[in-house]
């Protein structure tokens, strides 16, 4: 009886262990099942990746950026190569690295210790491939490939750098590439940047990006688990970005930059007056953006950020316009019907009003615009100012594009200048304030709140020249576009027949020449107290239909517009015109 409830006892408890082991099986099981569930199916695509990822390696190929040409096809930027050298790390633990090393101490003309330093350090940053030396020259390409087979394990890879072979020929008008920085890689990743990728930062460079920049290309290999290379399985060719031709001209260019040397500042502008094509944009003083490849040093950087500001496009900065803004007041006169093309008005060595007085160069007493412009009297349109009032000043001056853009691609960097609007002033009727009699005065004159750049200027006199047309200037060729003005025939009349006889018994009297078409035009000296003047020319050529305006701006040169910049503007022109 006792023996038969042991057993029972024995058998009941063998049964809950087994039981018990059954349980806890099935638990170990499922989770098992889970678990592969779980990595097969929710996370498969994702350890898939990984483990491919695992065992290929990518090598990228950069786009050769496209080239910019000037409107002859002569090259102004490019791209180079440069040739760097890397390793495999297999190589450099194997025991075939005292060799392989002593070799390379040869290429590169480095000590077998300085050679192991750098690859220790690029070991660091990289296990993949390290780096061991960057920018070989032509010569030790050359014996790279004549002693192939000493360098095993050892790989020539190709990069491309933008080159300006012209140095800082067209610096403002090109502009120049940079490394992109970290928060712009990650804004920029989306479309196709890398993280060493370039970008244009200023000029053609960037207003083209999307053009000149190509797309990356390059390899991905399979490896296996030593980081042998077994295959090749996948070969993208990057795609080059496009060359564009651009509308400058390169001996006009040259001339424009060589001739603006004689000052310490200035810019100038050069254009077809009926097109709105750029034959020549020049900014003084310039830079080289070939110091942008790959990155200016620390003392290059603390020179393009000096008060003389070198990366600065005067081209496109306003200053005052002085005297040659009297074309602007002259259509302000004839336009509203205060005067006519027979007016006359009275010029003198002083002109006082309302307790103030203003003096004169000149005093010829009854004279008529056309002569008013060519000896560029200030009493004259002291008296035109007042007569005409503020809102035609300003109506003509807005007219004629001041105070907008010109439609130019370099729009980030083009300033909009002041056609004539004084914050606070009657023409501004938001704000509270006087526009005083005086703001009038001078600002018939061209200075004042007034500010023009020069290529807003480049347009107001191709518009004068052709007949009344405001053409939207261009880098890169393009069919014109262009709108009329609205000025009437009489106006046209007025201002060709002064602004030629600047030339021919005024202000600018050096462009009278035999050598050169006839040439109209304006000069202009803006006081920018309390530094030395400014001076400016404007002006076309030939006087009846005109393929070439310019205009030359000198940064507080001192002296005259008909002394300084018009002898500038006679190169330009001389260069032109010499050649077509």
């Amino acid at each position: 009886m006792y023996g038969s409830r042991a057993n029972s006892r024995y058998l009941s408890t063998f049964r809950n262990q087994s039981s018990l082991l059954l349980c806890c099986f099935a638990i170990g099981c499922g989770a098992i099942v889970a678990r592969l569930t779980y990595l097969q199916i929710i996370s498969g695509p994702k350890n898939r990746m990984i483990a491919y990822e695992n065992r290929t390696r990518s090598i990228l190929r950069p786009p050769i950026r496209g080239r910019l040409l000037d409107r002859k096809g002569i090259v102004l930027a490019t791209s180079s190569l440069k040739y760097n050298l890397y390793i495999n790390p297999k190589t450099f633990n194997s025991p075939e690295w005292p060799r392989v090393r002593h070799q390379l101490s040869e290429l590169l003309n480095l000590s077998p210790d300085k050679v192991e330093e750098y690859c220790n350090e690029e070991f660091k940053k990289n296990d993949y491939r390290l780096n061991v030396a960057k920018n070989l020259s032509t010569k030790q390409v050359m014996n790279f490939f004549e002693r192939r087979k000493d360098f095993k394990g050892i790989e020539l890879d190709i990069e491309t750098l933008r080159s300006y072979p012209h140095g800082s020929l067209a610096a403002h008008v090109m502009g120049y590439t940079s490394t992109l920085r970290r928060e712009e890689y990650a804004k920029l990743k989306t479309e196709g940047y890398r993280i060493d990728d370039r970008i244009g930062r200023s000029g053609i460079e960037r207003a083209y990006e999307s053009t000149l920049r190509g797309s990356w290309g390059g390899q991905k290999l399979e490896v296996n688990a030593l980081g042998k290379v077994q295959r090749r399985l996948e070969n993208n060719v990057p795609t080059a970005g496009a060359d564009l031709q651009l509308t400058l001209d390169f001996r006009l260019q040259k001339a424009a930059e060589e001739a603006l040397r004689k000052v310490k500042k200035g810019a100038v502008v050069a254009m077809d007056a009926q097109t709105g094509a750029i034959r020549a944009m020049a900014s003084h003083p310039s830079f080289d953006p070939n110091i942008f490849s790959p990155a200016p040093s620390i003392r290059q950087w603390e020179t393009l950020d000096s008060v003389r500001a070198p990366l600065v496009n005067r081209a496109l900065r306003g200053f005052p316009p002085a005297s040659t803004f009297k074309v602007v007041s002259t259509i302000a006169a004839l336009e509203s019907g205060k005067y006519n093309a027979d007016s006359k008005i009275l010029s003198t060595r002083s002109f006082c009003f309302e307790g103030q007085c203003y003096h004169d160069h000149v005093s010829l007493g009854l004279i008529d615009f056309p002569t008013a412009l060519a000896i560029s009297s200030n009493t004259v349109y002291y008296r035109v100012g007042l007569a005409v009032g503020s809102t035609e000043l300003l109506k003509a001056s807005e007219q004629m594009g001041y105070g907008s853009e010109t439609g130019v691609e370099l729009v980030f960097e083009e300033s909009k200048g002041s056609a004539g609007r004084k914050k606070g002033s009657e023409q501004d009727p938001s704000n509270s304030g006087n526009w005083s009699s005086v703001d009038t005065i001078v600002s018939a004159i061209g200075q004042g709140v007034l500010e023009v750049t020069p290529l807003q200027m480049a347009r107001l006199y191709a518009a004068i020249g052709n007949g009344g047309w405001l053409v939207t200037p261009h880098l890169v060729e393009k069919p014109t576009v262009r709108e009329a003005v609205g000025l009437k025939l009489e106006t046209l009349k007025v201002l060709h027949k002064g602004l030629r006889k600047v030339v021919t018994e005024g202000t600018a009297t050096l462009l009278n020449d035999s050598s050169l078409p006839p040439v109209a035009g304006k000069t202009g000296t803006a006081e920018n107290p309390p530094y030395a003047d400014h001076t400016w020319f404007a002006g076309y050529a030939p006087e009846k239909k005109p393929n070439l305006v310019v205009v030359v701006f000198c940064e507080n040169s001192g002296g005259f517009g008909g002394t300084v910049a018009a002898p500038i503007a006679k190169i330009l022109l001389r260069t032109w015109f010499q050649e077509t």
